[in-house]
């Protein structure tokens, strides 16, 4: 089966809905999908869509190097954008990207390098402490910065190091929460466009209420989706749609 490419814009959806009757959630109708997102450059990835779930954090990002300390954690659930954003800044600043995991048993001369910037990714999923405190004084002492991506804050992370636990503590810490409903909408579209779909209004309003809020469980729906049209060979519809949903 052979989709032609059709461009997804920000202007095919329409203003955000009113509350529901219960003051909750709004209910989406086709002709209301809430969609006022600013679309930023993310500097050789795709665009990275600001909501504010993850204004602060990327205000923060924004400011860099004025910085007021070397040290910056962004953290949220899996699938929140942390590494996204978190790559933005990589690219941004010229700096090295590792895990966590990366730091056990390493050098940190060799590690750093002559870099100035360092992204720690899952750094709330085990860390050698020693290399992390040795790293940070590094980057300290050369007006650099050091970047943390975590599920956790870092006052809930198990360390025992306690000059690596006072500078974490003095580190910068921002919470990126789950997808709001202009963010799910702005990243359903975004996912089906990825793999050259064009969803109906009808699509996207039968999806938001019937999805856990994570970008993690909206990948996973897409791909299933597109599975399942390739494997029939037919468009996606909303019958489409519905039994994929139905399996889950």
């Amino acid at each position: 089966m052979t989709r032609a490419i059709k461009k997804t814009t920000m202007n095919d959806t329409l203003a955000a809905p009113e509350k529901g009757p219960d003051g909750g959630s709004p209910e989406f109708s086709p002709q209301q999908l809430p969609l006022a997102l600013e679309l930023r450059p993310a500097l050789g990835r795709a665009d990275f869509m600001v909501a504010d779930c993850n204004r602060e954090a990327v205000s923060w990002i924004d400011h860099w190097p004025d910085w007021p300390v070397p040290a910056f954690c962004l953290y949220g659930p899996r699938g929140s954008g942390k590494s996204h954003l978190a790559e933005v800044w990589r690219a941004r600043s010229a700096a090295l990207s590792v895990s966590g995991h990366d730091l056990v048993g390493a050098n940190p001369d060799v590690l750093l390098g002559d870099a100035t910037g360092l992204v720690i990714e899952d750094a709330d999923l085990g860390l050698d402490e020693t290399v992390c405190f040795h790293l940070y004084n590094m980057l300290k002492e050369r007006g650099g910065h050091l970047l943390m991506t975590a599920q956790q804050p870092p006052a809930r992370w198990k360390v025992d190091l306690p000059d690596l636990k006072s500078r974490l503590g003095a580190a910068l810490v921002c919470e990126i929460s789950p997808p709001d409903d202009d963010l799910m909408v702005g990243l359903l579209i975004k996912l089906f466009a990825d793999r050259q779909m064009a969803p109906s209004p009808q699509i996207i309003a039968y999806i938001l209420p019937r999805i856990e809020r994570s970008f993690v469980a909206l990948t996973d729906l897409v791909a299933a989706i597109d599975r399942q049209a390739l494997a029939q060979k037919r468009a996606v519809t909303l019958p489409l749609v519905r039994s994929v949903m139905d399996a889950q």
